[in-house]
């Protein structure tokens, strides 16, 4: 079972990233997928949130009309296009998936927002 992210790295405020979340190992469509954040000093909160048939989508308020979660289910790839970034997006991004009885975590990837 993998959940192997990239895309992270370093933008300046005002610009843009994508976050990608590959699964291999399990049956993709049958879980919800989301991504979280860690921030210095802060709990990981969750970002943003797609269900299993794409269709229904959550987002926190700090980042509503900025980020678009999305997910491929033949491709099993989660994404999270980050535009309009803000310093305090700055943080390690991590995708789950979700399911009955289980939660798969990638392993983290580093986003940093810096002029």
């Amino acid at each position: 079972v993998q959940f192997v992210e990239s895309g992270g790295g370093l933008a300046q405020p005002g610009g843009s990233l994508k976050l990608s979340c590959a699964a291999s190992g399990f049956t993709f469509s049958n879980y919800a997928t989301s991504w979280f954040r860690r921030s210095s000093g802060k709990e990981r909160q969750v970002v943003a949130s797609v269900s299993n048939f794409p269709g229904s989508t959550r987002y926190a308020d700090s980042v509503k009309g900025r980020f678009i979660i999305s997910r491929d289910n033949v491709r099993n790839i989660v994404s999270l296009q980050m535009n309009a970034l803000k310093l305090e997006d700055t943080g390690e991004y991590y995708c789950s998936a979700s399911g009955i009885s289980e939660t798969i975590w990638g392993q983290g990837i580093q986003v940093t927002v810096s002029s």
